[in-house]
């Protein structure tokens, strides 16, 4: 899909102003919550390739993702250990659950709902990463070059959820019914802000 067809789409409900907050609050358990949600991310990805051998472009994009995802992982984990933070185990994530179960099981919708769902996540992702990257960088911490960089990693993770969120789109064009890609999208964006409302103010990604 064209950049400009993404205009088409309807714009994400903006995060409540307390998220960035919350998570500043208690950034080591954040980066607990951020490592366990690229480890998943990784293994959706991997299982979207496990199920559609058959489809050549899809599977080289979502082994690429997987690998990516599996990269920002180790980063992650690179930054509990430099602060000594032993990683917690993984925990059910609500809002990812709730969300899961608006896609539709049926062969003729299952792949572009799965797709698009990564989208509106990723596209979360971005938004909530670029959120806390300006936020970092408006603390009294920010003349700390750790701090400065941690502000950096952040916008570059941001700018990987932005590619995901749009390849996904493009994914679900070029895989799917391609006119029921844009009112589905929009749908699943609408969708994602009543979870997204609903879902406690915590240091978490979501």
């Amino acid at each position: 899909m064209a950049e400009s067809d993404l205009r088409v789409l309807n714009d994400l409900s903006p995060s409540p102003s307390g998220w960035v907050e919350a998570v500043v609050a208690d950034f080591d358990e954040f980066l607990k919550d951020h490592a366990s949600c690229e480890k998943k991310a990784s293994g959706m990805a991997m299982a979207v390739a496990s199920h559609y051998p058959d489809q050549p472009r899809l599977l080289q994009a979502m082994v690429d993702l997987a690998v990516e995802e599996l990269n920002h992982y180790r980063e992650v984990i690179r930054l509990l250990m430099a602060r000594g933070v032993v990683p917690g185990a993984d925990r059910k994530d609500p809002y990812i659950n709730a969300l899961n179960q608006h896609v539709r099981r049926g062969a003729e919708h299952f792949l572009l709902d799965r797709l698009l769902m990564g989208a509106v996540v990723e596209r979360r992702g971005a938004e909530r990463f670029a959120l806390l990257a300006a936020r970092l960088l408006d603390t009294t911490a920010a003349a700390n070059n750790a701090t400065r960089q941690l502000a950096k990693f952040y916008r570059s993770i941001a700018a990987s959820e932005q590619r995901h969120w749009t390849l996904f789109v493009e994914l679900a064009k070029s895989h799917c019914d391609a006119d029921a890609v844009v009112p589905r999208c929009n749908e699943l964006i609408a969708i994602e802000a009543e979870v997204m409302y609903q879902q406690p103010l915590r240091p978490a990604l979501h």
